[in-house]
């Protein structure tokens, strides 16, 4: 790919309220996929964290394209990966005045977009 690899556009999503295991199942599905397709695939997806995805995605591009003067339809998913972040920590009554602890996961997601390489 040569010298275009690196753009150096990025959009970050911290503290999304999903665990990494099933914001991970999304973000394989997309990594590697040109733009339209990474917007198109998760709204057939069945869960909850797709939405957050898919802000993602547009975010990246029009990041690209305002910041970089790129078309949008040039653009693949290049690097996509998800973090553990930090837990929201709630505490549930038990019995005889303790608290038992749960904790939320939250998790830290980032999408790099770049440009199609034209020899393939």
């Amino acid at each position: 790919m040569g010298n275009k690899n690196k753009l150096g556009t990025q959009a970050r999503g911290r503290n999304v309220r999903v665990s990494v295991t099933k914001m991970q199942r999304i973000i394989d599905r997309i990594r590697n996929c040109s733009y339209e397709e990474a917007l198109v695939l998760p709204e057939f997806m069945p869960y909850r964290a797709c939405y957050p995805v898919s802000q993602l995605v547009l975010s990246a591009a029009a990041d690209a394209s305002n910041n970089l003067g790129l078309n949008k339809s040039d653009l693949f998913i290049s690097e996509a990966w998800v973090n553990n972040s930090t837990y929201l920590r709630r505490f549930r009554p038990r019995a005889q005045g303790r608290g038992y602890p749960i904790r939320k996961p939250m998790c830290k997601v980032t999408i790099q977009p770049n440009l199609k390489s034209v020899g393939k």
